[in-house]
């Protein structure tokens, strides 16, 4: 007969009951198929009403741990790898976690310091979002995103970078991997998709693995050459022609207009326009957009809230050609909206008030001290000879060119050992052979610049002893 003590703990008897006889099917006490007392005969042993006991088995029932055979009794269910659980969660289970590295510098993040988001400002909104939008926050939002939210962005592109957008273009989602899928399922599988080369392997990865025909497309000193694409015979142009990353390379006027004449030679063809970071540009005025330029419903414009705010608020957007844009909404609207209504309530806010305007001009100003901080530091540390500066005007990495004779993943391999991380603009190269260049990138937007000369000094310690 089970004897349990159910005395104390502050949970109704029922409870207590339930838990001691789960954990016993758990732990393999009670065994499959076993009998369970009557409900009588438990509660007569334990000292309680037989109305606990019921309640106990009826909890265990529909939780699939007992089952009851009418007029027979209840009886324990079979519950595979008993073993290996402890308290009804799965444990030792062979699953190949990616393992993290720990670095004591890392040349290559691309976080924010913690100081750098206005956590105050987004805790007053987010709290007057929850008192004065309790009817609103409980809503399913439209597929886009709130009307609010996209109108906040219209206005803001409108006043800082010159572009006339409807806020029914903007389609609202969280992150831009998000975004790319649906504009997959717009433009369609059947079309050759073509990037950056170097560039950011995870847009290729995303399309791939969309199961879409995905090109790497050579690159020179104005961007994306032109003539590539024809030779590919591709549809669409993924790009990024404000601050291209690794190489920062700005498109010109004359590359932009080149590009926009392809997309126009053919109805299939349409490019993306990748402005991820574009707002840290530290020197003279914003370049237009490829979306400004465009005059034939071509472009599709990206942004997000990563760079400017935080990696992790998740919140990105496009910006839809009015034909793309009556296609989403006739054919796709089924989805629903990714980001949550608290965030884009309060984030259209911050937008609205001027908080993010002020935000962008204070981050702006503290990125370039911080850019010349760190440019003062390499040069004190490193003669010419040794490394050469490629730096643009904007965007928030630049790249350093070592003087040495060891190849681009041999110095990172030994900088690995001293636990220091850097990454090569050769480590962008979607090639399968890959050429020394020995060009690294310097992230400085998380770069903490206490400890960045001894990181450099072993650095340099490498390539001087090559």
């Amino acid at each position: 007969m089970l004897t349990y003590d159910l005395s104390g703990n502050g949970k109704p008897m029922y409870e207590q009951l339930y838990d001691r006889i789960r954990e016993d099917i758990l732990t393999g006490k009670l065994l499959p198929d076993s009998k369970m007392p009557s409900k009588r005969m438990l509660a007569g042993n334990l000292g309680v009403s037989i109305i606990t006991v019921e309640n106990a088995y009826e909890l265990l029932i529909s939780e699939g741990y007992l089952y009851a055979v009418p007029k027979v009794g209840y009886y324990v269910e079979n519950i595979a790898d008993r073993s290996r659980r402890t308290g009804g969660h799965a444990s030792g289970l062979n699953i190949a976690m990616p393992e993290s590295e720990t670095f004591l510098f890392d040349f290559s993040s691309n976080s924010s310091e913690p100081g750098s988001f206005p956590f105050s400002v987004w805790a007053k909104l987010m709290r007057e979002t929850i008192s004065c939008r309790e009817t609103e926050l409980l809503k399913v939002p439209p597929s886009g995103g709130i009307p609010e939210l996209r109108a906040a962005i219209a206005d803001y592109l409108s006043s800082f970078r010159g572009m006339s957008v409807d806020p029914d273009q903007i389609i609202v989602g969280a992150g831009t991997e998000y975004l790319y899928g649906l504009l997959i399922q717009l433009l369609g599988r059947d079309k050759t998709y073509c990037v950056e080369n170097p560039g950011y392997r995870k847009i290729k990865q995303i399309y791939e693995s969309n199961h879409v025909s995905c090109v790497p497309v050579e690159m020179d000193e104005k961007g994306l050459v032109v003539d590539r694409l024809l030779e590919q015979s591709a549809q669409i142009a993924h790009v990024s022609p404000t601050h291209h990353f690794p190489t920062g390379i700005t498109m010109p006027a004359s590359r932009r207009y080149e590009l926009l004449r392809w997309a126009d030679g053919d109805d299939d063809r349409y490019i993306i326009e990748d402005e991820y970071d574009s707002e840290f540009r530290m020197n003279g005025k914003p370049v237009p957009t490829l979306f400004s330029m465009d005059s034939g419903q071509k472009v599709i414009y990206m942004n997000t809230f990563s760079k400017s705010l935080t990696a992790t608020i998740r919140i990105s957007y496009m910006i839809l050609p009015e034909t793309l844009a009556n296609l989403f909404y006739r054919n796709l609207d089924f989805y629903s909206c990714t980001v949550s209504t608290f965030e884009q309530y309060t984030l259209a806010e911050f937008i609205a008030r001027g908080y993010f305007e002020k935000h962008i001009n204070r981050m702006r100003l503290h990125y370039k001290r911080k850019r010349e901080q760190v440019l003062r530091l390499i040069r004190e540390i490193f003669t010419e000879q040794e490394c050469r500066i490629i730096e643009k005007d904007s965007g928030l990495h630049f790249i350093l060119e070592f003087h040495t004779s060891m190849g681009d993943r041999e110095l990172e391999q030994e900088l690995r050992r001293k636990k220091i991380r850097i990454s090569a603009v050769t480590d962008y190269d979607m090639n399968p052979e890959r050429r020394n260049v020995h060009q690294f990138i310097l992230n400085y937007s998380g770069v903490d610049t206490e400890r960045l000369k001894d990181a450099l000094e072993e650095v340099r310690s490498c390539i001087v002893c090559s």
